[in-house]
């Protein structure tokens, strides 16, 4: 998400999968679907939904996805979606059946290791039950095709999310935190779930399509089409892929990505793609030039760059969208108009995304202020590097405001508070009176030490803290008991 001081950018943060009272029944109406299968006494049906404490119904139990293969075909014009899902997964247990999130699309068939399941669709559920139950620990491979207008997803607020179109339908971008990537593709749509990813893309020569990761291929044009080739090898929340169709000005340099602090190993370099819709291609210059210089300053502090590449995607439209999004390795800046100022105050913010939030995912979305804290605490330390309010003065300014004490940064108590300022600036302040309590040399090893520990996997708070005190040797009960969870503000900053 973006900084919440970055105030002409807004995240929609909020959405839930799509509700009805077939959702319900969706485990019995996957047990009971007529077609090739039968339970052979061995297999069960997998959870439908993960029962998130926010989420519960997104995401889905009984196995565990290792890779997306994404084939897909859109017609702007019709706007209309072909696509194909090859999906790896491995079963935690003897499955009879299995879901996967899918909104408003209709799927045209499925195999489980190449034979065909019986598949029902009710809500955003698609059950599919193999033709022979699947064993505990078995790697198998599920195959989709579906096809239709992708949707919309709206989130508890009424933002949107999903799949974005312009009104001229020119332009196109498919985003998803929370739930909005089951709008294009079927999966086990929560971040606990990580996996790695290809993303082809068939569009009408003359536009770009662009994904996470980097291109695999030179794109190849064949009757009038162009098909791009992204992969991103490094596991990726579902929440993070992206896709953006439209007339893009592509930037391609390279970014300082990681050196030794002794100085003596020569730096790495990541390369950078940078891609801006035609009419706001002026407006993001400031936006690019500053990525080398961004990330040279973020991994002197948060250690070696997890990823293959960086850039970011920046769109004018689709109208009544404005906020940015950490998609990994790729942060979209949607809605820029006028000038980017404010776009590039938000960037910073983005890339310590790419390791608080993307390398380390949340378990739960519970666990968000891991991701809005650090990457906010960020911000407060760029600013206060760049000659601007220390990082104490921010803090004495976030505690004085009484949108940071709602509720505690560590128990958001609905779905929309995931983007309340409490996850933001309490969670910064949070990790500010563990900066304070174990000290500077301490605390700069904690910034670099937690993002290498949990690199490409999820964490818990309960993670953090013990992380924390573990690596300083110090009980912080204190700090958690009052600015983590405490319900209440305190009477000083200095508690």
């Amino acid at each position: 998400m973006p900084s919440r001081r970055t105030r002409t950018l807004r995240a929609p943060r909020l959405a839930l999968s799509a509700t009805s009272a077939l959702l319900l029944a969706v485990a019995a109406s996957g047990c009971t679907s007529d077609g090739p299968g039968g339970d052979n006494g061995e297999g069960t049906p997998g959870a439908h939904g993960l029962r998130d404490p926010l989420f519960p119904k997104l995401g889905n139990g009984g196995y565990d996805v290792s890779h997306y293969s994404l084939d897909l075909d859109y017609d702007p014009a019709a706007h209309r979606l072909k696509g194909t899902a090859e999906i790896t997964a491995r079963a935690t247990q003897n499955l009879s059946a299995f879901n996967l999130d899918l909104s408003k699309l209709k799927v045209d068939s499925a195999t489980v290791e190449g034979e065909k399941a019986a598949a029902s669709q009710a809500g955003t559920e698609l059950t599919l039950r193999p033709k022979r139950d699947l064993r505990e620990g078995e790697t198998f491979t599920t195959v989709v095709r579906y096809s239709g207008r992708p949707p919309v997803v709206k989130d508890v607020d009424g933002a949107r999310e999903g799949w974005l179109r312009s009104k001229d339908g020119k332009l196109s971008i498919a985003v998803g935190q929370p739930a909005g990537s089951m709008a294009w593709f079927p999966g086990n749509n929560h971040p606990s779930d990580k996996a790695t990813y290809d993303i082809k893309v068939t569009v009408p020569e003359g536009q770009t399509a662009i994904s996470n990761g980097e291109l695999k291929n030179p794109p190849v044009v064949k009757s009038g089409r162009k098909t791009f080739e992204w992969q991103m090898r490094e596991p990726m929340a579902s929440y993070l892929a992206m896709v953006s169709i439209g007339r893009f000005k592509v930037w391609e340099g390279k970014a300082t990505a990681e050196f030794e602090a002794d100085g003596e190993t020569p730096k790495r370099t990541v390369p950078v793609y940078a891609a801006a819709e035609e009419s706001v291609d002026a407006q993001s210059l400031q936006l690019r030039k500053q990525i080398p210089e961004l990330m040279d300053w973020a991994v002197t502090y948060f250690g070696p760059y997890p990823f293959d590449s960086i850039g970011s995607v920046v769109t004018r439209g689709p109208e009544d969208v404005r906020y940015a999004l950490e998609s990994q390795a790729k942060p979209v800046y949607a809605g820029v108009t006028g000038n980017a100022s404010s776009l590039a105050d938000a960037q910073l913010h983005e890339i310590a995304h790419q390791w608080f939030g993307n390398s380390v995912s949340p378990k739960n979305w519970r666990d968000m202020w891991l991701n809005e804290g650090f990457a906010t605490y960020a911000e407060w330390m760029w600013d206060e590097d760049e000659g601007g309010d220390t990082a104490q003065e921010a803090f004495e300014e976030a505690f004085k405001q009484d949108l940071n004490w709602q509720f505690p940064p560590a128990t958001p108590p609905n779905p929309a508070s995931i983007s309340g300022a409490p996850v933001y600036e309490g969670g910064a302040m949070v990790l500010h009176k563990v900066r304070q309590a174990v000290g500077d040399d301490a605390f700069y090893e904690i910034l670099e030490g937690w993002p290498a520990a949990y690199r490409g996997r999820n964490a818990s708070t309960a993670d953090f803290t013990k992380y924390v005190e573990e690596k300083t040797h110090k009980d912080l009960s204190a700090v958690w008991d009052v600015w983590l969870f405490g319900g209440e503000k305190p009477t000083t900053p200095n508690q």
